[in-house]
């Protein structure tokens, strides 16, 4: 069984300076994105909120026509319903929050579009609140390496990852799970050849059977 240090020290190795790969400048343009990416490619994310959010602030996205925010957002797939939450998103965050993202999970969750990776994401990078989002990266990576079981829903990943790692290194650990994962341990033709992991990785151990 991989130990957690085997797993950081790797991982701070290939990965030292990991952090989030979605582009933003505001505390709600990362909440936005992070909806956006669901099923989708941050670099697609990245290029369609570089028009987005050139093109509207919080206040004037509340009062966008979904008609404008789904021609914009069209090449992340799903864009009538993001087109949806994103104005929504927008409309609550000026009303109850004054435009600002605020430190508070119960009301992140209860916007559409938003689960608790999303919200992980933003209160991490945000706030700095130790989380790990669990994504389909991280999922992989974790049943993979064993950390997890096959049939794990993403939800139990999580508590066993919060179990096994301690709490100062979640957030760090998330970035890097997802960059091991999109970069290495990709989920078609995963670059195996000099990986680490290789002793402790199932599907390593059954590609060579």
């Amino acid at each position: 069984m991989i130990t957690k240090d085997k797993v950081i020290e790797y991982l701070d190795e290939l990965f030292p300076d990991a952090r989030c790969e979605l582009h933003y400048n505001k505390d709600y343009e990362l909440l936005i994105a992070t909806v956006l990416s669901a099923q989708c490619t941050d670099k697609r994310v990245n290029q369609v909120t570089s028009e987005l959010f050139s093109k509207y602030d919080i206040a004037s996205l509340s009062n966008a026509s979904l008609k404008d925010i789904e021609k914009i957002i069209r090449p992340v797939g799903t864009f009538t319903r993001k087109a949806m939450y994103i104005k929504t998103i927008a409309e609550e965050l000026v009303k109850k929050q004054n435009g600002v993202v605020p430190n508070d999970r119960e009301f992140l969750e209860s916007l559409p579009g938003v689960g608790r990776k999303t919200c992980n994401v933003v209160l991490s990078n945000i706030y700095n609140v130790p989380a790990i989002a669990v994504d389909t990266h991280v999922e992989r990576v974790s049943k993979r390496l064993d950390l997890a079981r096959k049939n794990d829903t993403v939800s139990v990943v999580e508590k066993k990852l919060m179990k096994k790692f301690p709490q100062d290194k979640w957030s760090r650990l998330h970035h890097q799970m997802v960059l091991f994962g999109r970069y290495k341990c990709k989920s078609i033709a995963p670059n195996c050849t000099d990986c680490k992991f290789q002793e402790y990785c199932k599907y390593f151990k059954a590609k060579r059977k």
